[in-house]
């Protein structure tokens, strides 16, 4: 029975733009996400995602730079040297072989590079590395690291997020969140493209669940790293009125709406991108860096993928420099299927060194000599390791059961190699860690204890080392 007393309450705001999603409340979403913006509520009513952030107790560093080498290089040809590969090189395999990513396993493979004791340390690493093998004694080499999957993009989403699914934050984007950023002009999660994408895509970079404002921001090692980053051609203080008076209208709607990480979110990113329009072409100009520094880098090697990796690094220590917290450098393409040699071995392996060997080493140095490397942690690794015994004949199938990485700076020990593989390289046998404990370590060395790093998503608190991970204390210094 109709009850004619009935009034319907009022729609709120909020319930009307939802319910006219189709309507005029499309017209203002779009309206908010299609034009620049600024930093729009009030300081009592949200925080600001850039803003430098306590830690939870005293960091040794301040920055992350994370040199991602796409495929996986091979432990046994870098940084972990077997002589008994080279004296059964071409014999029958003698360990059990665990089922490889394409099963077309061959005998054992020697490494056919040599290796060198370098620094007073006397780290042991292969001729493919001569330039990052001058600063062996600010290396610490991790020997038996693991990963728990076989296959590229899980194993990169694993890496880069402490998940194998997508969907999850990469580690940047909760370095982001934990500590802020040091610098409001730039963002405080960069990754410099060097032309490979890895598998799993952009989403190896993305902020997941956090807020927006985290993700990373893609930039290229050339004149023009962000498309449209040069500032529109109208006077200077008409783009600031025009930008203020946006601000006033996006602290309406955020007022109307409440808090909503996503439009706050738009609305900072909108905010940053206007001022990286001056911050970038800075960074980008390399006018005050002497010709021995650029030469150091490589900027002017002969051959062109030293070039691009070694304008990553050059941009990577500028980066930090000014105050960004974590910087991704991804690999240039060699002509080969980036670390990753199913075949042709010596080949693949030889031109990726040839392009990331000369930056890096120069990275070090130059780190160090300006008073950075101790802020600075520098962290090498692919997603797993190589097969000591062939692919084919020449190649190196996936290995996730022990792998080399190496960090550098900020808090870690040099001139030291910690965990071990058996005596084929194969598999860890002496203080195994698994990418959880990589970035329990980072954390820490960033002044963030790893279980306490929560954001709350899907009724539980979420964490980049899920239940998992211990921080590595034996390499701290």
């Amino acid at each position: 029975m109709h009850c004619n007393r009935f009034v319907a309450p009022p729609l709120s705001r909020r319930q009307m733009l939802e319910r006219c999603a189709t309507g005029f409340g499309a017209v203002a979403f779009a309206g908010l996400f299609g034009q620049s913006g600024i930093r729009a509520a009030d300081a009592a009513t949200r925080t600001d995602s850039y803003a430098p952030k306590p830690t939870h107790f005293k960091a040794k560093a301040k920055s992350v730079i994370f040199l991602y080498m796409d495929g996986g290089v091979s432990q046994v040809d870098s940084f972990d040297p077997k002589p008994l590969l080279t004296k059964e090189n071409g014999q029958p395999f003698k360990m059990k072989m665990e089922p490889t990513q394409f099963n077309n396993n061959g005998n054992t493979l020697g490494s056919p590079w040599q290796f060198k004791q370098y620094g007073k340390s006397g780290i042991p690493i292969s001729e493919l590395f001569p330039f990052v093998a001058e600063s062996a004694d600010e290396l610490c080499v991790i020997r038996s690291m693991t990963s728990n999957f076989s296959e590229h993009t899980s194993a990169n989403y694993f890496l880069h997020t402490g998940n194998g699914q997508q969907g999850r934050p990469s580690m940047g984007a909760w370095f982001g969140y934990g500590l802020g950023s040091e610098n409001q002009n730039l963002p405080g999660f960069v990754v410099l493209n060097g032309g490979l994408i890895p598998p799993g895509g952009l989403d190896n970079f993305n902020s997941g669940f956090l807020p927006a404002s985290f993700q990373g921001s893609i930039f290229k090692p050339d004149t023009e790293p962000i498309s449209n980053i040069k500032s529109p051609d109208i006077r200077a203080g008409l783009q600031r009125k025009k930008l203020d008076l946006m601000n006033k209208l996006d602290a309406a709607l955020l007022q109307q709406t409440g808090h909503e990480d996503a439009l706050e979110s738009a609305v900072s990113n909108y905010e940053l991108a206007y001022k990286m329009q001056t911050a970038v072409p800075e960074l980008m100009d390399f006018k005050n860096e002497s010709e021995a520094t650029k030469k150091m880098y490589g900027l002017d090697a002969a051959y062109p993928q030293t070039r691009i990796f070694g304008t990553e690094c050059l941009i990577a220590r500028r980066l930090v420099e000014s105050g960004v917290r974590f910087v991704e450098l991804t690999c240039p393409s060699s002509g080969g299927d980036r670390w990753d040699q199913h075949g042709g071995l010596k080949k693949g392996h030889a031109d990726n060194a040839r392009a990331v060997d000369q930056p890096i080493g120069a990275l070090l140095k130059d780190l160090k000599s300006r008073g950075l490397l101790d802020s600075t942690l520098v962290v090498f690794t692919g997603e797993f390791g190589r097969t000591p015994f062939a692919q084919g004949h020449d190649g190196r199938d996936h290995n996730p059961f022990g792998f080399s990485i190496w960090m550098a700076g900020g808090g870690v020990k040099g001139g030291m190699t910690y965990g071990a593989t058996d005596e084929y390289g194969y598999k860890a046998v002496e203080n195994k860690l698994q990418m959880h404990d990589l970035h329990a370590t980072m954390l820490h060395l960033m002044g963030m204890e790893h279980t306490k790093l929560t954001y709350r998503w899907g009724g539980r608190d979420m964490r980049l080392t899920d239940v998992f991970g211990n921080v590595i204390k034996p390499i701290l210094a």
